[in-house]
């Protein structure tokens, strides 16, 4: 049976998942779980039997209202170790158990612990260094699935490529989050920075609907809290495939440089960071795509962070480390729009 809480995370049931006599078996609670529920098992085999000391674990959220709110989410990411994962060249972790049932409801992914590598800070930012590996690393999912229709209808994909009717609900839901997150931190930015939050998602019907003819998948939360860097800094992986979509490739990576890097950092670097990744996109295959229209729609992506801000705000579980986490990144994010023009594509 899939786990529905820690609880039910026994070494009977992972010795049945693993096929191995699991000996003993022990929880620790990884991140803030806003939207899901992740652990880390430490396990004792009885035997000598080559598998890892350590996995992680992925469970829904243990609040049933968020649970219901998100189980598109679980589906995605279920649909990603499933379908997607074998397909792309971003690295990401190995998956040993992935299950689903209940529309979403009951699900359970079992990954490989990449301990000692860690997870990114969002609130604290990240290098130029560290952005020129998540840069490279994303051309690995948009370069193997660039302009391919068999994703535009997608099943597992939360957010599927736009047309006129869901562009649509989507702007209208946009204006319904960014009243409640203007509500919710509104206090804590500055006047400049809720103006451009308002503004940006006043117009994300016509934003979605804006360059349909370049697509790929999208992660759609690609950002600091979802790397693990291992310790020399020279690797990355990417997890939580929850926001799995289709759409304009670029706005994976101008949310990555909106709400990961400072201002000042990402003013400095963006220039080598879009050529890093267009570069590696030319060298996995795509073709008909130059630098001068990577910019241009890396300066239109930056729509992607005040949508997902303004989502997991409104939608997601609240905290205080995720509220400190949602206004970084609000801020970080409102000035590369304007300093970007953004608006003015629109």
């Amino acid at each position: 049976m899939i786990p529905r809480n820690p609880d039910d995370v026994t070494a009977d049931w992972l010795s049945g998942v693993l096929g191995t006599e699991v000996r003993t078996l022990e929880l620790n609670p990884i991140g803030t779980g806003q939207t899901g529920a992740t652990y880390r098992l430490s396990v004792g085999y009885t035997d000598e039997v080559g598998l890892p000391a350590s996995f992680a674990i992925k469970l829904p959220s243990q609040d049933d209202g968020v649970r219901d709110r998100v189980a598109i989410g679980y589906r995605s990411e279920h649909a990603f170790y499933r379908d997607v994962a074998d397909l792309v060249s971003i690295p990401v972790p190995h998956s040993y158990y992935c299950e689903i049932e209940d529309e979403g409801a009951e699900f359970a992914l079992l990954l490989a612990d990449l301990a000692p590598a860690e997870q990114g800070d969002q609130i604290a930012g990240c290098s130029s260094g560290d952005a020129l590996l998540a840069v490279r690393a994303l051309a690995g999912l948009h370069a193997p699935s660039w302009c391919d229709p068999k994703w535009t209808d997608f099943p597992g994909i939360a957010m599927p490529r736009p047309d006129e009717d869901m562009a649509f609900g989507m702007g209208e839901v946009a204006k319904m989050a960014s009243a409640i997150t203007l509500e919710k931190l509104g206090a804590r930015m500055t006047a400049a920075d809720r103006d451009t939050m308002e503004a940006a998602l006043s117009v994300v019907t016509p934003w979605l609907l804006a360059e349909p003819d370049r697509f790929a998948l999208l992660h759609g939360d690609y950002r600091l809290d979802n790397m693990l860097f291992d310790p020399g800094h020279t690797e990355i992986t990417i997890v939580d495939w929850q926001t799995l979509g289709s759409g304009l490739p670029a706005r994976d990576l101008s949310y990555f440089t909106a709400t990961s890097l400072d201002p000042d950092i990402r003013a400095q670097a963006e220039d080598q960071l879009v050529d890093a990744y267009h570069g590696q996109l030319l060298a996995l295959g795509v073709t008909g795509y130059s630098r001068e229209t990577c910019w241009r729609d890396y300066r239109l992506g930056m729509l992607q962070a005040p949508l997902i801000i303004a989502f997991g705000t409104a939608f997601a579980s609240s905290t205080d480390r995720g509220d400190e986490m949602m206004l970084a990144m609000a801020t970080r994010s409102c000035a590369a729009i304007r300093e970007l023009d953004t608006l003015a594509l629109i």
